[in-house]
Parts: structure tokens; sequence; C-alpha cells
């Protein structure tokens, strides 16, 4: 089962590719072909396996770990609600949460019919400071692909919902955008999603300090407005990775809807300066 895991994502991805050139070949140039509503059920079947969690699994006890934010939050999508909390055990996402900026002044944009997409500075999550959620080292940092615009209105929602279908046949890279791993020890790891491109300040191998800045929350991958998604895992690979609870110190786990502040980090001095980019 763990090697079906291992190459699910690859031949679900040919699955939905193989439906969508076969569709386009019926409604372009009129060749039917009943395969590709074959490949379609193969892609469906094949995800719902292997996203499936292990029969009889439990999981372990939440892992206390610092807020990886400072301020007022709202959390969404949130494991204290359900688990799987995002409605899949794919990409070890089993116990991620989602988190939005929720100034108490209301300057975040509500969700509505107009405008169909706004820019990201007009979200107050967007460039918000990342913080470690725990002493580890840098496995994985990437802040090359683009921010897009807002999704969060019904017109753009339906839009979200074809591009991450897209998103998805082109790989986990693509559903969480710039990203940051960090190895907490002990066969666990800490992913922070959506990163803002260019803002990454830490590589690969550096060793981080909790409430250390590692990057800002951004607007890449499947996203539809600018904020973090949290969670912690059992593999460096999403692709191989479940989901592991996690409660954060002072906070706990906010449920849905619900606003939580995390407390300003207490960091600890840096022992040497192998961690700063030129």
């Amino acid at each position: 089962m763990d090697t079906f895991r291992t190459i699910a994502p690859a031949l679900a991805r040919t699955c939905w590719t193989a439906f969508l050139a076969l569709a386009v070949l019926e409604i372009f140039y009129g060749i039917p072909s009943f395969l590709a509503w074959a490949f379609l059920l193969s892609g469906v079947m094949v995800t719902y396996v292997s996203t499936r969690p292990p029969r009889n699994r439990e999981y372990p006890p939440p892992l206390e770990v610092a807020p990886p934010v400072t301020g007022r939050w709202l959390a969404m999508n949130s494991p204290a609600d359900k688990v799987p909390s995002h409605g899949t055990h794919g990409y070890g996402q089993s116990h991620a949460i989602d988190i939005v900026a929720e100034p108490a002044d209301g300057s975040r944009p509500a969700f509505g019919w107009w405008p169909l997409s706004r820019p990201n500075r007009d979200f107050p999550a967007f460039g918000a400071p990342l913080l470690a959620v725990a002493e580890g080292t840098v496995v994985s940092a990437r802040d090359s692909q683009r921010d897009h615009r807002s999704r969060n209105s019904w017109p753009a929602l339906a839009y979200l919902l074809a591009e991450g279908f897209l998103r998805d046949i082109a790989g986990p890279h693509r559903v969480i955008g710039n990203h940051v791993t960090i190895d907490l020890g002990e066969g666990r790891y800490a992913l922070y999603a959506h990163v803002r491109r260019g803002s990454l300040r830490v590589r690969e191998g550096d060793r981080v300090t909790t409430g250390q800045p590692l990057a800002e929350c951004g607007n890449t991958g499947n996203s539809s407005e600018p904020h973090v998604h949290f969670q912690l895992m059992d593999h460096p690979d999403p692709r191989h990775a479940q989901g592991i609870p996690f409660t954060w110190t002072g906070v706990g786990v906010p449920a849905n809807n619900e606003t939580f502040t995390a407390p300003d980090p207490v960091v600890a001095p840096a022992t040497s300066g192998k961690n700063e980019l030129p």
C-alpha cells in the first residue's frame, strides 16, 4: 500500500490529463471517446483510495508548538471541527489549518459578488511574518511562484475550483505554492504553504529557533486570498506524508470562525550568523 501511495499522485495526474485531452478532442473536433469517462473514473478512484487513512489509524497526541504568527487572526478549515480538516488525507493535510489576519477594525475585505478579485495588498495577512514554531532545520524552502490576485467572490470561487483541479494535475508544488518545511526532529515536520514570492529569510539546511522569522504570508498556489496554511506531518514530502495533530502554546487549536490573538514570540539569540542571507 505504501508503494501505491507513492505512485498514486502521478497515476491520478495521468488520468486527469488523459481525460482533459480526450474531452478536448470530442468537444472541438467531434472525435467521440468513451475512454475519457473511463480515465475520469479511474482518476477519482485512485485519488480516493490513495488519500484514505490507513485502517484503524491512531493519531499521536497533539504536538505542542508555538503559533506560526503573531497578532489577531481568524481560523478556517480547522481540525478542531473535523478531521480531515480539508476534506482529504492527501498531502498530509488531515490536521492542517488555514488562518487569515482579522484586525479588530474590520479592514479585511468581505467575501461577496463584487469586486471579482482584489490585489493582495488589500488583505492584512499579506506580508505578515511567518515564524518558526519550534527549533529545527529547514529541509525545503521555495518562493519563486508569483502571488496571484484574490479569489474571494462567488464568481472567482467557481474559477478557483477549476483552477484547483488543474493545479492538482500539475502536482503538489502548484497546490501548496511557495512554502517552507522545517524538520522538528523525531519524524515530525512543519509545513507553511502559500508563502509570498521573494520573502524567504532562510535556506535549506539552516537551523532555526522558535519565533524566528522564516518568510512572509502570501497568496501562491491553491489559495483564495492571502492566508497561512499550516500543518504538521510525518514526512518532509507531502506526497508521502500523514498529518500529525498540533496545539499552539497559549492558543490551543482555534475552531472554525474563531478569532484568536497569538502573543509576540520570545526569540532566542542566534548562536551564529550562518542563517543570514547575503
